[in-house]
């Protein structure tokens, strides 16, 4: 009996330990490099620049305005017509600053006296059209700014803004 031997085939060597963990190592570089060359990219499109001695820097930004609402108050008008006229009208005073608004609630009593006072001066006619109402305002301005006490610095109102106005 003949035995025959097999033919032996060559099977390829599988690549050793050390080829795989030198690639392993190249594919965690690249990848490592890409992420920080992304991160690189993004950060330094969306950081300002700094600000150099020659620019000037930005002006602060403003303060948010502080509206400070009166009691709505009814006035007699005055009337050539020998009718009864009235007004009713809702203020809201705008505001730079609390301190300003502390002064107006301490002297709120001879603030709502000057609005009454000049508010009775007035006739329906006047205040009817949209002229008459900015005038009316800026007038109301300047006697809530005059100062309550003597030597002591006029109050800044901004605006004067009406939240109702109803003539009958």
């Amino acid at each position: 009996m003949a035995t025959t031997t097999a033919n032996q085939q060559a099977v390829p060597a599988s690549p050793g330990p050390l080829k795989r963990i030198i690639l392993i190592v190249l594919i965690a570089i690249i990848a490592a490099g890409a992420a920080g060359a992304g991160v690189w990219f993004f950060m330094s499109k969306r950081a300002p620049a700094p600000a150099s001695a020659e620019t000037p820097s930005a002006p602060p930004p403003l303060a948010a305005p502080l509206f400070f609402p009166l009691e709505s108050m009814t006035v007699n008008l005055q009337s050539d017509d020998g009718q009864q006229h009235f007004l009713r009208i809702g203020l809201t005073l705008k505001l730079n600053d609390p301190r300003t608004q502390q002064e107006l609630t301490e002297h709120m009593p001879e603030v709502r006296s000057r609005i009454l006072l000049a508010l009775s001066n007035k006739h329906p006619e006047e205040l009817a059209p949209l002229e008459g109402k900015r005038a009316l305002a800026a007038e109301l301005r300047t006697l809530i700014e005059e100062p309550t006490d003597k030597g002591a610095a006029p109050i800044h109102v901004q605006d004067v803004l009406f939240t109702e106005f109803v003539v009958q």
